[in-house]
C-alpha cells in the first residue's frame, strides 16, 4: 500500500514526543518519591530540565526547536531523519541490511542473495555516484537504485511526492531528483564519515576535484577482484558515456542558431573534458592497483585497510583513489 513519507515522520514525531513525556514524568514521580522519603522537600526540586531527558524528539527544523531543548544533544530534526533514511537505503543497496529481516543482516562471510526478496542489493558492490543521468535504468547509478527503493518501500504512486519532501531538506535548487543526486555527490560520504567518526563502512572511490569518478563500495563485501571489476565494467562504462554526451552536446550546439544554448553546451562540453582527462589518470592508479590483487582483513580496521587498499604492497607507494579523511598511518 502506498504512503507518504511524510504521514511516517509526522507519527514518529508523536511516538517520540509520547515516549519524551512519559520519561519526564516517570523521573519527576521517582524525584518526588525521593525527596518524601529523605525529608527534603526544602532543599530539592522534584522537576527536571527538558535536556536533560535521554530521549530523542524531532522537529521540523531547528527554527522549531523550543529553548528548553536548544542545548539537548537528543534533539533531531526532519533532516536528520531524512539523511538517516538515506543512510539506511544505501545500506540495503549494499546488502547490509534487509527489508526482509529486522537488524544487521550482513557484516562478512558468506553474502547470500535470498536473504533479500523484496528489494535486492546491487550484485556487484559497486554504485557510481554521477552529477548528471547518464544512464537509464542502470542499477549500478545511485540514484537510479535509490528511486527503486522509495518506490518500493513507499508505493510507485507516492513516488514523486516522497522525492520532493526528501529533497526539501537538502541543500541546493532544481527538481528533486537533481537535488538528490546533487546529495549523493557532494554530501552524502561527509555526512558517512561524520556518523562512523572517519571509521567508514562505506568507502567511496574519487577521481578528484571535477568528479570524473565517485563510486560507492561496502567494505564488508569487499573483495580482491573488485578494482579490477570496477575498472573494466565501471570506468569503463562511465568513459563511454563521457564521449557520448560530448557528441550529443557538440552536434546540439552546431545545430542550434540560440546563442545562450550553444554557450551552455559548450561548457557542459569543457567540464566533461575535464572529467574524462581526471578518469584516465584515475583509470591508471585503479589499473595499477588492480593487477596487485590487494586483499584486506576486517580485523585490521579501517585506518589500516584504507591505507591498504590503495598503497602498491612491493614498493609502497602510495595511489590515491578514495575520498581522503581517514587517518593517514
Amino acid at each position: 500500500m502506498a504512503t507518504l513519507i511524510k504521514d511516517k515522520f509526522e507519527a514518529w514525531q508523536k511516538e517520540a514526543q509520547a515516549r519524551f513525556d512519559q520519561l519526564k514524568s516517570n523521573e519527576e514521580e521517582l524525584n518526588k518519591i525521593f525527596i518524601e522519603l529523605y525529608g527534603l522537600q526544602g532543599e530539592l526540586d522534584y522537576k527536571i530540565d527538558d535536556k536533560e531527558i535521554s530521549v530523542s524528539t524531532y522537529f521540523d527544523s531547528k527554527d522549531d526547536i523550543p529553548e528548553s531543548l536548544k542545548d539537548s544533544k537528543f534533539v533531531k530534526t526532519k533532516e536528520n531523519s531524512i539523511k538517516s533514511l538515506i543512510s539506511y537505503a544505501v545500506g540495503c543497496m549494499f546488502g547490509r541490511y534487509s527489508l526482509d529481516e529486522e537488524g544487521l543482516v550482513f557484516a562478512g562471510g558468506d553474502f547470500d542473495m535470498s536473504r533479500y526478496i523484496k528489494f535486492k542489493p546491487d550484485k556487484d558492490n559497486i554504485l557510481l555516484i554521477t552529477d548528471d543521468e547518464y544512464y537509464q535504468d542502470d542499477e549500478s547509478d545511485i540514484m537510479t537504485k535509490f528511486i527503486e527503493f522509495v518506490s518500493v518501500v513507499y508505493g510507485k504512486e507516492t513516488l514523486e511526492e516522497n522525492l520532493e519532501y526528501i529533497s526539501d531538506v537538502l541543500p541546493g535548487s532544481g527538481t528533486s531528483r537533481s537535488k538528490i543526486r546533487k546529495y549523493f555527490v557532494s554530501k552524502f560520504y561527509a555526512d558517512h564519515m561524520k556518523t562512523y567518526k572517519k571509521r567508514p563502512i562505506y568507502w567511496q572511490f574519487d577521481s578528484g576535484k571535477a568528479n570524473g569518478m565517485k563510486a560507492l563500495v561496502y567494505l564488508h563485501r569487499y573483495d580482491e577482484n573488485l578494482l579490477g571489476h570496477l575498472r573494466t565494467d565501471y570506468i569503463a562504462k562511465l568513459n563511454q558515456a563521457y564521449n557520448s554526451r560530448i557528441e550529443l552536446r557538440e552536434s546540439q550546439k552546431l545545430a542550434t542558431s540560440n546563442a545562450g544554448e550553444a554557450a551552455r553546451y559548450e561548457k557542459e562540453i569543457q567540464k566533461i573534458n575535464k572529467q574524462l582527462k581526471e578518469l584516465r589518470t584515475f583509470d591508471e592508479k585503479v589499473g595499477h592497483l588492480a593487477l596487485k590483487k590487494i586483499s584486506l582483513d576486517l580485523d585490521d580496521g579501517v585506518v589500516v585497510n584504507y591505507n591498504k587498499l590503495q598503497r602498491d604492497p612491493d614498493t609502497g607507494e602510495k595511489y590515491a583513489i578514495l575520498t581522503k579523511g581517514v587517518k593517514e598511518l
